[in-house]
């Protein structure tokens, strides 16, 4: 008997400049599970309110808290998040979802349940002629060396391929696993270390010519201007979605922060 396993994620190279439509609405961190009831519930009033008035919604990573790996979309909850997409894409909203270090392993399997288009990190959007460049943000905290060299690790197409040919109770035990050894790892490291590097963000915004910069990753919500080569460049940060649902609204003209209302 042949056992099948989910294909590793392999998102397309980053897309340049493709036009879209407005608004826009950004979103990251959610950290979607069954443990966190009223983050899904305020995702559900998310997804029937503001996001239906949206032409496009952009992920930017750790839509869940974990993902095994695509033959996981069964699991009921799972389904119950991947159906939310799948009926805002049919309402008429573009979705777009671009990995976090927690979901990095969603994959086509995903993509089409949720019928949404999956991105490269980065990825360089042009809405508006208005240059913008989306990252989960995770490959930007480069001074914290050991994470990068485990990113490095298990972003790799074999490293993936070989963890997901294992059984899913298994992937399971060992994401829960290295989860709680990053929640020790991190009572130790400086608070600094795990934020994004000054200068892997000038580099960034060099390589791509100076666009406007949103992402999420350090549940640091700002607003930050770059002096990079004579151009001054605005990075937005994304909020987690532990205290209250939180998203970057673009009309063509500005960006503005966006909440649900409080019950």
């Amino acid at each position: 008997m042949t056992t099948s396993h989910p294909e590793p994620a392999a998102p397309p190279p980053p897309a340049a400049g493709e036009p879209v439509g407005l608004p826009i609405l950004f979103i990251s961190d959610l950290h979607l599970s069954t443990a966190a009831p009223h983050t899904t519930a305020a995702f559900t009033a998310f997804i029937h309110g503001p996001a239906r008035q949206a032409h496009s919604l952009y992920i930017l990573g750790d839509l869940f808290e974990n993902w095994a790996g695509d033959d996981d979309l069964d699991e009921p909850f799972n389904q119950q998040i991947t159906t939310l997409l799948f009926e805002l894409a049919a309402s008429g909203t573009r979705i777009f979802f671009l990995a976090g270090n927690r979901d990095f392993l969603a994959g086509a399997g995903f993509a089409r349940a949720a019928d949404l288009t999956l991105l490269a990190d980065p990825t360089l959007i042009t809405p508006a002629a208005h240059p913008i460049l989306l990252s989960h943000g995770d490959a930007l905290c480069t001074d914290d060396h050991a994470y990068q060299h485990f990113r490095q690790q298990v972003r790799t197409p074999a490293f993936q391929a070989q963890f997901l040919a294992q059984p899913l109770a298994a992937r399971k035990a060992i994401i829960t696993q290295l989860r709680e050894q990053s929640e020790s790892a991190k009572k130790d490291k400086e608070m600094a270390l795990m934020d994004v590097a000054p200068a892997a963000i000038a580099a960034l915004l060099r390589e791509h010519n100076y666009p406007t910069l949103i992402h999420g990753h350090t549940h640091r919500p700002a607003q930050h201007t770059h002096q990079v080569d004579g151009h001054a460049c605005t990075r937005y940060v994304l909020a987690d979605w532990h205290d209250h649902p939180t998203w970057l609204r673009f009309d063509g003209t500005g960006f503005m922060p966006c909440t649900l209302p409080r019950p």
